[in-house]
């Protein structure tokens, strides 16, 4: 009697992939997620008989052993092994269909499926499968039930990162590419370098912890190495991506960091390897976020008697913007009720357990002030809700004094902000991460977060004030107020003019008093140039004014700065820099102080995109891409990079110099090799200018 042998195995591709969400992976493998039944086709060289023996062994690692729970030994019919089920959905000749249904938290990763009957094993090619997590399944952790949302938060392999400062946001086009070639590898590699176990491998809080420390490359030779320094000869000035797809091709070829990332690349890159391993995920950025307070809850800024912020004294900051990511998932390791987002942030800030990982960290433990909870959530509570305390440091008999001159207690963790569901828009999420300031919620909120975390009295914390005697180290109150001053003295900081590079800067300080009298009021206001950390690239300006107001009145003071004075700067930056505009108000009569800041951007032409609405398949077509310099300056060395995941690979145009009312156009022709709708993202970049992009959908059918 011939011994049954197994002649093919047909993965069925196509009706897997559409059933799974997994028909966008550009992968020759079958890729499947948890939980949910997918179908393969056996050939045999004979009938099946009741009495023959076959087995799908599913292995998973170097050295798969049944007793370690890496070898799954599945026999038809027979009861589960390790919450799978294999079972015979027709037989036809020697043909067998069988379907098999992994465990909602099996380990994620790469199984190699060989087939056993009797003592004979067949090996298939292309014999690898990739398991991932599946939002689709209610008995995965990472259930969603919106459809809407899955499609944003999971499939969805474009989108935006909000940047700039909060008195001017907008959205930088970002492509995470979750589907293109060896995106999936790498991120497989990555969950191989975790060195996770296996049963850590079943759980997305973990996943995403060893993740978020794996897209830097502090510690771990991980994704991307950061670099805030302005010196990007030997890599990739970070402003110069447009998406994760080339980042995580050139890590999974060369195994080695690639340079360089600031914030949100790490949050890009971190957003794909989510996505891409089926965990839902979304880029944050929260506008005017504090670092490094040592958990005192507080930033301490240090200005000059001019009104200039220093930055050598300050060791804490707080950055424009800063991006991280949510991560959506049941909290099964914490008490109810955290489930839901989770905060992760891959740029590397500051150890947490000996390494440079940040997560996950329950959105609602936050916003609830429950800081004690796993992981890092007294580091992102700080990164929201920590105070700013001005300091101006004046010479007294040769040695430096540190008088304040205003606390602001509103003024941290603004504006957070993701992309809006199924829409190409900016959705405010600051609701999620705190109650609305000043309600009774946010003094609960805040008085239980102080109790887990110290806050120190108010002192100056730089490495010079600690020497020194300060000024009355009365501790905090429990619930900080905004302090109001006896004048009713209110500042507010504008642009008169569109911010142009090459053109004059021109802005104002607007003073007003709510509170009848005569008032003398001294305004210092300085600009400066600044990176988006925080750190003070150039001094342009300063203005000292006696100003007299008579009761309830306004009156609005002139801060102009010639292009003399910042295009140099501007040009010899790799980075992109805002407009740093302070002023001080003290009243002479009641000794008021009030400090304001506020950080702008420069204005940039646009570039248009040109190319039909619809395209069809593998059929040609041209996209042009077209920039008018409307600037007063020309814009040396400009590189336009342009991406369009699904038409076109990444591609760079060198411009050279475009003069003052020059146009420039490229040409780019295109196939479409995938249906749906589909975006082209492009960025210009010159020494001027450190990113004008755009982008433009098209429909391919």
């Amino acid at each position: 009697e011939s011994s049954l042998k197994v002649t093919g195995v047909d993965f069925l591709k196509s009706q897997n992939t559409r059933e799974h969400h997994t028909d966008g992976y550009n992968n020759q493998n079958l890729v499947v997620r948890r939980g949910q039944p997918f179908q393969v086709q056996v050939s045999l060289n004979r009938e099946l008989r009741a009495a023959d023996k076959l087995s799908l062994r599913f292995g998973i690692g170097e050295n798969p052993l049944k007793n370690r729970g890496s070898l799954l030994s599945l026999k038809p019919e027979r009861e589960d092994f390790n919450g799978w089920k294999i079972s015979v959905v027709k037989r036809n000749g020697k043909e067998c269909l069988l379907s098999v249904t992994s465990s909602p938290n099996a380990p994620v990763g790469k199984y190699n499926l060989h087939v056993k009957t009797g003592a004979n094993i067949y090996k298939p090619e292309n014999g690898v499968i990739y398991l991932l997590f599946n939002p689709w399944c209610e008995d995965d952790a990472v259930y969603m039930a919106s459809e809407a949302q899955k499609n944003e938060y999971v499939l969805n392999d474009t989108g935006y990162i909000y940047v700039g400062s909060a008195y001017n946001i907008y959205d930088r086009p970002w492509n995470f590419g979750q589907f293109e070639e060896f995106v999936l590898d790498a991120c497989m590699y990555l969950l191989d370098k975790s060195k996770l176990s296996l049963t850590d491998r079943r759980d997305p809080g973990t996943v995403s912890r060893a993740m978020s420390a794996l897209v830097n490359a502090n510690d771990d030779n991980g994704v991307v190495l950061g670099n805030w320094s302005g010196n990007y000869i030997s890599g990739t000035s970070p402003m110069d991506w447009i998406g994760s797809v080339t980042i995580l091709q050139k890590y999974y070829k060369t195994k080695k960091p690639v340079r360089y990332g600031q914030c949100w690349v790490f949050a890009g890159v971190l957003n794909t390897v989510m996505r891409c391993l089926g965990v839902p995920s979304r880029c944050v950025s929260t506008f005017d976020a504090a670092h490094d307070t040592e958990e005192n809850l507080r930033v301490d800024i240090y200005l000059n008697e001019k009104g200039e912020k220093l930055n050598s004294l300050s060791f804490d900051s707080v950055w424009n913007f800063h991006v991280w990511n949510d991560v959506w998932m049941k909290r099964t390791d914490l008490p109810n009720g955290f489930d839901g987002w989770q905060a992760i942030d891959s740029t590397p800030q500051e150890q947490s357990q000996g390494r440079f990982q940040c997560g996950p960290c329950p959105v609602k433990a936050v916003r609830e002030g429950d800081v004690y909870l796993p992981f890092d959530s007294k580091f992102v509570y700080a990164e929201v809700n920590a105070d700013r305390v001005y300091w101006v440091v004046k010479k007294v008999n040769g040695k430096d004094k540190y008088f304040k001159v205003g606390t602001e207690t509103q003024a941290i963790g603004k504006n957070i902000s993701t992309k809006a569901v199924g829409q190409n828009r900016r959705e405010d999420i600051t609701r999620e991460y705190k109650y609305p300031e000043g309600s009774r919620e946010e003094r609960m909120s805040m008085q239980r977060a102080y109790s887990f975390i110290r806050p120190s009295g108010l002192v100056p914390r730089s490495g010079y004030a600690s020497t020194i005697q300060t000024l009355g180290g009365n501790t905090q109150p429990l619930v900080p107020k905004e302090p109001v001053t006896q004048s009713g003295l209110h500042l507010e900081i504008t642009n008169t003019e569109p911010l142009h590079p090459g053109n004059p800067l021109e802005m104002a300080i607007t003073v007003k008093i709510s509170t009848p009298g005569s008032w003398t009021v001294e305004l210092t206001g300085s600009c400066q140039l600044q990176y988006y950390t925080g750190k003070v690239q150039a001094n342009l300006g300063t203005i000292k004014e006696t100003i007299n107001l008579e009761g309830l009145s306004e009156m609005q003071v002139p801060l102009k700065i010639a292009p003399d004075a910042y295009m140099k700067t501007l040009s010899s930056v790799e980075d992109e820099v805002l407009i740093l505009v302070t002023a001080i108000a003290e009243v002479k009569e009641t000794n008021d102080k009030l400090t304001k800041e506020t950080s702008m951007r420069f204005e940039y032409p646009p570039i248009t995109v040109q190319m039909p609405e619809t395209a069809k398949l593998y059929n040609d077509f041209t996209c042009a891409f077209i920039f008018k310099n409307k600037l007063n300056v020309t814009l040396e060395n400009c590189k336009l990079l342009v991406e369009g995941l699904g038409i076109f690979k990444m591609t760079t145009f060198e411009q050279g110099d475009i003069m003052p009312g020059r146009i420039m156009k490229s040409e780019i022709i295109c196939t479409p090799t995938r249906l749906g709708e589909k975006k082209i993202v492009a960025k210009l970049i010159s020494n001027q200018i450190k990113g004008i992009s755009t982008e433009k959908g098209i429909i391919i059918t």
